[in-house]
């Protein structure tokens, strides 16, 4: 997809793109801000002002505890300033106040009982912590709620197929192995299976398969690809090249079965009902090119091959299992398998961003404020369902980068707080001033790096 296309469908759905953007932001930022908020206010601490957004105010009011709750003119992020602090990152704090004449003066010690730089170093920790803790606490609500309401979507970790001339091709895997595990971690579904190899690049991994009722140990090392979506934005992956459950393939994309050419449709779907329940290749023609495919096909899943009403409508189902099944959950299990989720997507994250830190994934994989409004954009199209699935992953992001020890993030206030736990006093204002500022700029860099990531990969 050029700009061009691109431009032309945002500007068809602005309302659907924007909207899903700022609405899922601002969702994220208040949950984030109202876990600061809360936890402030539960230690006694004053709270001047609760914004969703930066820069001049649009609206709010002012409640009876004398927050002001506003909305800004720029909906990229928000901020609570607590009392006492000099600016909305807590980044110094002052023992001045404006007085009503307009003139500052001391805190009077009332004032002094509900600033934030007074309270024990314990309380101020909670209240920092709170704001990436609840967006965790946020997504596994989500996701435990889908879960209760419409299941845990779930296809099995069966390999329905083997693209010829990949990795599991070299190393041995056949159809319908079931994997167990990868790397000793327990593999439940596809998507983890998908999730592992996005982090293992072309590492070699130990993977552990049930054949035939027997566990197989196998060491493969999945092939390094950039994947590009349809937008353009690219990403590093591993590639072990099988195909999951969910995966059928339309019979008219077949131009050989074993290496022979047939002369129609309906000849191919004879011929496939005539090798069901053996193991034999395909070659699927796709756009210029041909992917050869390994298949076993089960009858008892293809029974309906040969009744469709046209030839473009048949496929022949590759796995040996349903390729979907939504697991039931009560509320305790919902909640379980939300937070073993979100646990899987954090260490996910860390794989990933040590894998930028020491180059072996590009640094351009970084995405902005467009690419997530793209995908925000997709998810709102599919339905209510996904863009919630969207928002809990967002979510969790969000969670896990303020919890990185970079001055001007939550996990930066918390590394200075560890310090004045372990040598008995606060660190340096000066100190603290200057890593705040180096911080604030590699922040700035880093977000401009991705925008311009973002509009770059668009128009090249």
């Amino acid at each position: 997809m050029n700009i061009s296309d691109i431009i032309q469908m945002i500007g068809q759905n602005i309302w659907v793109y924007g909207g899903a953007f700022v609405i899922v932001l601002s969702i994220l930022v208040f949950v984030h801000e109202w876990g600061h908020y809360i936890v402030a206010r539960m230690c006694g601490v004053r709270v001047q002002t609760f914004s969703i957004g930066f820069g001049k105010e649009i609206w709010g009011f002012t409640d009876k505890s004398n927050t002001r709750w506003k909305f800004s003119l720029v909906p990229l992020g928000g901020y609570v300033q607590l009392f006492g602090d000099t600016d909305p990152a807590s980044a110094g704090h002052s023992d001045a106040v404006e007085g009503d004449d307009g003139e500052s003066r001391e805190m009077t010690e009332e004032e002094r009982k509900v600033a934030f730089f007074t309270k024990p170093i314990w309380q101020r920790a909670a209240v920092v912590f709170a704001g990436p803790a609840i967006n965790y606490i946020f997504a596994i609500i989500l996701l435990a709620g889908i879960y209760v309401s419409y299941g845990q979507p779930v296809s099995p970790p069966t390999v329905a197929a083997i693209i010829g001339g990949s990795s599991a091709e070299e190393y041995g895997f056949v159809t319908h192995d079931y994997i167990v595990s990868i790397d000793g971690k327990s593999i439940k579904s596809f998507g983890d299976i998908r999730r592992e190899m996005m982090v293992a690049l072309d590492g070699e991994r130990h993977f552990v398969l049930r054949r035939d009722e027997r566990l197989i140990d196998i060491y493969a090392k999945p092939k390094f690809v950039e994947n590009e979506d349809r937008f353009g934005f690219k990403s590093s992956i591993g590639v072990l090249g099988i195909i999951s459950a969910e995966q059928g393939i339309l019979v008219s994309k077949i131009s050989r079965i074993d290496g022979i050419a047939f002369s129609d449709t309906a000849t191919i779907i004879t011929e496939l009902k005539r090798r069901m329940d053996t193991t034999f290749t395909i070659s699927l023609e796709l756009g210029d090119s041909i992917q050869l495919l390994t298949v076993n096909p089960v009858s008892r899943l293809n029974v309906d091959l040969g009744s469709a009403n046209t030839f473009a409508e048949e496929a022949l189902f590759l796995s040996n299992n349903p390729a979907k099944a939504y697991t039931p959950h009560t509320v305790m299990t919902a909640v379980q398998s939300a937070i073993h989720e979100s646990y899987v997507m954090t260490r996910s994250s860390l794989e990933a961003l040590g894998q930028m830190i020491t180059g072996v994934r590009s640094a351009t994989e970084l995405g902005g404020i467009i690419r997530i409004g793209a995908i925000a954009g997709d998810m709102a199209q599919q339905g209510i369902v996904p863009l919630i699935m969207l928002m809990a992953l967002l979510s969790i992001n969000l969670g896990f980068i303020n919890l990185l020890p970079i001055p001007m993030l939550d996990g930066g206030h918390l590394l200075f707080y560890f310090f004045e736990t372990i040598i008995g006093r606060p660190v340096p204002e000066k100190v603290q001033e200057y890593s705040f500022r180096a911080g604030f700029f590699f922040l700035i860099g880093i977000m401009a790096f991705a925008n311009l990531n973002d509009i770059y990969q668009l128009i090249m």
